[in-house]
């Protein structure tokens, strides 16, 4: 026997496979894809954290951030402030039945 045909049969397939390079291209689409799940699952808690402490900071800068709310009492009014107004403190109370107080 020549030693062609003992390595053949020890290794009968040498060719080059289109589906081998297929699985080859999904293994590193699964790595990748992975990877990249695993980087967002640990990015978004520190970027998270990052931008409650800049919104923090965003407060002592004088960032007004005002909410609304309602308050326990039987009187309805609405309070409107504007950056229009003269004075950046001004305050307009207009109550329920239309009576304007404050600067309005």
């Amino acid at each position: 026997m020549s030693l062609d045909r003992e390595w053949d049969s020890i290794r009968p397939d040498r060719s080059f496979r289109a589906a081998n390079a297929g699985m080859s291209v999904l293994r590193i689409t699964l790595l990748f894809g992975s990877a990249a799940v695993a980087l967002a699952l640990i990015a978004v808690p520190i970027l998270d954290k990052q931008t409650r402490s800049s919104s923090r900071d965003a407060l002592a800068s004088g960032l007004d951030t005002m909410s609304t709310g309602s308050v326990g009492s039987r009187a309805t009014y609405t309070l409107r402030r504007s950056v229009l107004q003269p004075s950046p403190s001004s305050v307009c109370i207009i109550r329920a039945d239309g009576r304007r107080s404050g600067d309005c």
